[in-house]
């Protein structure tokens, strides 16, 4: 595996190459170009020049994530082929670039949802929660307005002011589409891409629902194994495979996330590694990466990964606001370095663990 950080660009992101680059175990960033919006076209010349500031600073680009999938192609809107030839055209350019995992998913309207950004714990960090309660007592269009305050000044991705504004426009198109209609929408659009990903060699790596349910009534497909298995199945190419998010497959206790890792070896392309702490099962917290501060085996997710072969990057997922840090909710420095290190250090036990053992 690789260890990487999340990175917005020098543009976006309150972290900056230089203090990833000191986090001595991350050698790549994952990242991508946060101005561009659903659909549009990614020209080579900026995929190049993201790149070539990210290697000034000593690191390299070890992924994308992501070339947001439009609404037209969820939906399966007329205008779907048209932004298909755009992704395609993009995933091209990413390819030249000698960029080979792309990270995205195919949420409808919101790319995940957290009710607090802010949750204070009894150590005083603040982290991103969810309560099913407070999702069923709010008007979906007033869902960014209760949360805007909390952004530290930041644009979350998924939540960009831009999109929210036509939040009613956003349900209206999925009005009369469900789960199995979504998801041949997806296999419609995988079928699609598959040649030039073929063609450079680009794993896709779709990202899970957030949470693992249906929220406001939108349909949510890649929620479980059995979801996971039929949609790679249904794409039967090795380039087709999933970003292991455990923090949004965990979201359903139900989950079994060293079976899920065990079930598709070869097929899991990216790993976001994080823990929560359940308060309920439908009350949640983010948590320090460790397993003894949140609800999740860490050590088994790491050893299941590892005996799995996987070889790709992984990295730390949302972090804890700690020591006064103000930045993107989740997406701070410090958390993010310790959740880097803890991962390194099991996968360094569970590798001389089994290599003693040979």
């Amino acid at each position: 595996m690789e260890m990487t950080m999340r990175w917005y660009g020098s543009k976006f992101d309150t972290v900056t190459l230089k203090q990833i680059r000191q986090t001595a175990y991350v050698t790549g960033v994952i990242t991508m170009l946060y101005d561009k919006q659903p659909g549009e076209l990614w020209p080579q010349e900026e995929i190049h020049a993201l790149k070539e500031e990210v290697e000034a600073a000593g690191l390299h680009i070890s992924g994308i994530e992501s070339v947001n999938v439009s609404d037209a192609i969820k939906t399966g809107s007329a205008d779907r082929d048209r932004d298909i030839d755009n992704y395609i055209k993009s995933l091209e350019n990413l390819g030249r670039e000698g960029i080979h995992m792309v990270c995205y998913n195919f949420m409808p309207v919101f790319d995940w949802t957290r009710t607090e950004l802010a949750r204070r714990r009894p150590d005083g960090s603040t982290v991103l929660a969810y309560t099913q309660e407070a999702v069923d007592a709010i008007d979906p269009e007033k869902m960014f307005d209760s949360i805007k305050g909390d952004m530290n000044g930041s644009v979350m991705p998924g939540w960009e002011p831009e999109r929210m504004a036509h939040i009613k426009e956003l349900f209206g198109l999925y009005q009369d589409i469900d789960a199995e209609q979504l998801f041949r929408n997806l296999v419609y659009f995988l079928k699609a891409i598959m040649p030039v990903c073929d063609q450079y060699n680009i794993n896709m790596a779709i990202h899970p629902d957030d949470p693992a349910w249906s929220v406001f009534g939108l349909p949510r497909i890649i929620t479980c194994r059995e979801n996971i298995e039929r949609m790679l199945k249904e794409v039967d190419n090795p380039h087709n495979g999933i970003t292991l998010c455990t923090g949004s497959l965990g979201t359903n206790l139900k989950n079994d996330l060293p079976g899920i890792i065990r079930s598709i070896p070869g097929r899991i392309h990216f790993a976001h590694v994080r823990n929560l702490k359940f308060n309920s099962p439908t009350n949640f917290e983010e948590a320090a990466h460790l397993s003894s501060d949140g609800t999740f085996d860490m050590y088994e997710i790491v050893r299941a990964l590892y005996e799995t072969g996987f070889t790709g990057p992984i990295r730390p997922d949302h972090g804890r606001m700690i020591w006064d840090e103000v930045a993107m909710p989740g997406y701070g420095l410090y958390d993010r370095a310790l959740g880097a290190a803890y991962i390194c250090g099991l996968w360094e036990a569970i590798d001389k663990a089994h290599k003693s053992a040979c």
